[in-house]
């Protein structure tokens, strides 16, 4: 559409509009010139970013791991591929809080695992508590899958609640895969915590994936990384050396700035984004119809638009959130994410990783083409 000269504003990033800070662009450049750089590298990762993931991680959440339990990976989407792959074997289930990012499920599927979704609301904040987790718990579950805060709901579990549930699972005996690539991001009095550091006792049964693509603003780098047992670790390791080998050498050593530096530039964009936030919030739950809980964490809003399901829109009576995501697009030059993608039919996600400019902008179209 933008080529052909439309104009359309895009909530469906999910990556920072920030440029990478200078100092990891410069650290980049420098190893380009480095000729150990230049070859392989340990499949594992660089030893220097192996400890500075090490450091980072007990420094931001109180977990401490030796670097070699550490395995970094070509963006966090390998590492969750690699741990399901590593982990599962077939028929194991995972249990799976919907909404859920898009890759969870493939993820799970192509080890041979099955994914047990707990759909969540927005009457709850889209958190599951304990209960709906142990009512999906069968002989057959393997692991939980926790992600706080959350993509697409923005959702960040209090901390007694992240105790509670890690509680739940080590009781049980089931691993834990906890996506923190998000950590960095939360706002107003939410508090991240690592269920990892909440209960020690799942030590031996907790991954913790992230990466430096949402908090450093440097998606396309693509370095993400794997903690988890000893002996977990050297299992997808092994996978690994015959499915990528090391990760590109100077993104890891951009990482390793990133890591290293201080918080200074998160702070930054943090601050961008809350305010962006906040302003998203008020103009969605002004369209009638459209229900909107705060987001805590990560940079999305994920309303509700089953009320607008059946309505007449331009002519139209969009019957699926996908549908409806298609009329917004096509009258409004406004483009969502349904909530099909996200296994939550009903609802669309928006990203307020864009310019203030451009989000009213966007949530003006929006308003005005469901203004009835």
């Amino acid at each position: 559409m933008r080529d052909a000269g439309r104009s359309v504003v895009a909530f469906g990033a999910g990556e920072p509009d920030f440029p990478t800070p200078e100092h990891i662009v410069e650290a980049a450049r420098r190893a380009c010139g480095e000729l150990p750089m230049q070859k392989y590298s340990p499949v594992g990762g660089l030893p220097a970013l192996r400890a500075a993931i090490a450091d980072k991680t007990v420094r931001d959440s109180g977990y401490r791991v030796d670097p070699s339990r550490v395995l970094v990976t070509n963006g966090g989407k390998q590492s969750v591929y690699q741990v399901f792959a590593t982990l599962l074997d077939p028929g194991d289930e995972v249990i799976v809080p919907a909404p859920y990012w898009t890759t969870y499920p493939e993820a799970i599927g192509l080890a041979g695992g099955v994914q047990v979704p707990v759909t969540t609301d927005e009457t709850t904040g889209y958190l599951a508590g304990v209960d709906r987790l142990e009512a999906a718990r069968t002989p057959r579950t393997k692991a939980l899958l926790f992600v706080s805060p959350s993509n697409p709901t923005g959702a960040v579990y209090p901390p007694e609640q992240v105790e509670a549930i890690g509680r739940w699972a080590a009781g049980h005996g089931l691993w834990v895969v906890t996506d923190e690539i998000y950590e960095h991001l939360v706002y107003g009095d939410a508090t991240f915590r690592s269920i990892a550091t909440a209960v020690p006792e799942l030590d031996d049964r907790v991954v913790v994936v992230s990466g430096v693509a949402k908090s450093y603003a440097m998606t396309g780098w693509r370095v993400g990384w794997t903690i988890g047992p000893a002996d977990f670790i050297e299992a997808a390791s092994n996978l690994q050396s015959h499915l990528t080998s090391n990760v590109c050498n100077i993104a890891q050593a951009a990482a390793i700035a990133a890591l290293r530096g201080d918080l200074t530039d998160v702070a930054a964009m943090r601050t961008v984004f809350d305010r962006r936030r906040r302003t998203m919030v008020r103009m969605l739950n002004e369209i009638p119809g459209v229900v909107c809980p705060e987001p805590h964490g990560a940079f999305y809003a994920y309303p509700s638009v089953k009320a607008l399901l059946g309505r007449e829109i331009r002519g139209h009576r969009p019957a699926t959130s996908a549908e409806l995501a298609d009329l917004i697009l096509a009258e409004a030059g406004v483009a969502v994410v349904p909530g099909e993608a996200f296994g939550t039919p009903g609802y669309v996600r928006l990203s307020y990783a864009l310019s203030d400019e451009l989000l009213v902008d966007g949530l003006t179209r929006l308003a005005r083409l469901l203004a009835v």
